[in-house]
């Protein structure tokens, strides 16, 4: 059952990261003089996003071996 859990958990996250990656890319070719602070807003975004990820899955696997 926990096994479900992190599938569905990565598959949001991946849908997430997807929607950050998109959004930016558009914003870029939108604003190509704001480049700098999308990159940088993106990648500290994508780093939260991945940092949940990490304890969402330690989270699901420690209850398992409970």
């Amino acid at each position: 059952m926990n096994a479900i859990g992190i599938g569905i958990a990565v598959l949001g996250i991946a849908i997430g990261l997807g929607l950050i990656g998109f959004s930016a890319m558009q914003g870029m070719s939108r604003q190509p003089e704001a480049i700098g602070k999308m990159q940088t807003a993106m990648l500290i975004g994508m780093a939260f996003i991945e940092v949940v990820m990490l304890l969402l899955t330690f989270v699901i696997l420690g209850s398992v071996t409970k």
